[in-house]
């Protein structure tokens, strides 16, 4: 067992895994960690493999293993719960704050020393190894719980372990870009119900943050300027859409929203990732997280599926072009309607909205909290 001190007077404290995978509990009231995985030993899955899709040049990621992986279990097998007598989980401990622990059924793993990514893919690229890092976190053992129900303090625990690992996983070789998310709700895809997100380190760029650093290139390019700070100096300037604000984060709808209900988070002060925030920022963001958060859910008076995604700048590059913000994203339309990505979008990626973006801000705004 190791310890490591963090910002906010939070404990990282280190285990392992019947396996050999690596858990992390973040705690901030001084408990001792030494609970052991009781569970048989088991092998972990070997690495898959990336193949190179030459009619986007994009890599998709083959994971044939994750196939048996759980599946939406009921409460009482929730892997994600404190181990008790008669139910060991993913967790050994009987109680816990926040956890980080390595996937068990990973869609990215660590390669072997002789990895290399291949530096401008094209139809000839081979099949590589699918090298990177998949890690769980989950944050808080109440199942009944969610993100806007935990505490400010709570709240700022999951930042610091979402900084710590941005600060570890940055220091392996081969991670280009490392992507903190959590889904919510059956809707969009979510497996296990206890509250918790993932955290994906890639070998590569991912299409989404290769454009975007394509775009604040020629964005830079063409005014001098970083593209994220003349977005959020327009948002702040025509007002309508901004939905909640304090001294360091600004939420707003964006100008060309995608989903019904989208939001996005952004510092006051532009930073390239989760490392390059202060502690001011640092504390102000739970405040502001939970209101947001709140407002969604407050809209229609249900738990609002949502996807919540951070973006910030990559391992090695474009650190002076892309910026750290937190984009939410919901499916839900109405009450028992969502908005299903039907041929346009899936098939083209052309986005067509039902709702003016100007509309969706004020029905945040409006909720009462």
């Amino acid at each position: 067992m190791s310890s490591k001190k963090l910002p906010a007077g939070i404990i990282r404290s280190d285990a392992r895994l019947m396996d050999g995978r690596t858990i992390r509990y973040y705690d901030t009231k001084g408990q001792t960690r030494t609970a052991v995985d009781q569970r048989s030993s088991e092998e972990q899955p070997s690495i898959g493999e990336m193949r190179l899709d030459p009619l986007n040049n994009e890599w998709v990621v083959i994971a044939a293993h994750r196939q048996g992986r759980v599946f939406l279990p009921p409460k009482e097998l929730n892997p994600l719960a404190p181990s008790k007598p008669g139910s060991l989980t993913e967790i050994p401990e009987s109680d816990y704050e926040v956890v980080v622990f390595d996937n068990r059924s990973p869609s990215l793993a660590a390669p072997t020393s002789s990895f290399k990514a291949i530096d401008d893919p094209d139809f000839s690229s081979p099949a590589i190894a699918s090298a990177g890092k998949c890690e769980v976190i989950c944050f808080t053992s109440d199942y009944e719980s969610s993100f806007k129900d935990l505490s400010h303090l709570q709240i700022r625990t999951v930042l610091e372990a979402w900084r710590d690992r941005t600060a570890e996983l940055s220091e392996l070789s081969y991670i280009e870009y490392i992507a903190a998310f959590e889904n919510r709700g059956e809707e969009v895809g979510v497996t296990l119900n206890h509250p918790h997100g993932q955290i994906y380190a890639y070998s590569y760029l991912p299409p989404k943050t290769q454009r975007m650093l394509e775009v604040a290139t020629a964005h830079k390019k063409k005014s001098g300027n970083i593209l994220l700070e003349d977005i959020l100096a327009r948002e702040l300037s025509d007002k309508v859409r901004i939905v909640a604000e304090n001294e360091h984060w600004v939420a707003y709808v964006p100008y060309a929203s995608r989903y019904p209900f989208e939001i996005h988070l952004a510092p006051r002060r532009r930073v390239p990732d989760f490392l390059a925030l202060d502690e001011a920022a640092s504390d102000a963001f739970a405040p502001i997280a939970k209101e947001v958060l709140t407002r969604l859910d407050g809209v229609f008076g249900v738990k609002m599926p949502y996807i919540a995604s951070w973006h910030q700048a990559p391992v090695r590059t474009g650190r002076d072009l892309l910026s750290l913000h937190w984009q939410i994203a919901s499916v839900r339309r109405a009450p028992g309607k969502l908005k299903y990505l039907a041929g346009s979008e899936s098939a083209f990626g052309a986005f067509m909205m039902d709702l003016k973006p100007e509309q969706s801000a004020a029905q945040l705004r409006d909720v009462a909290l």
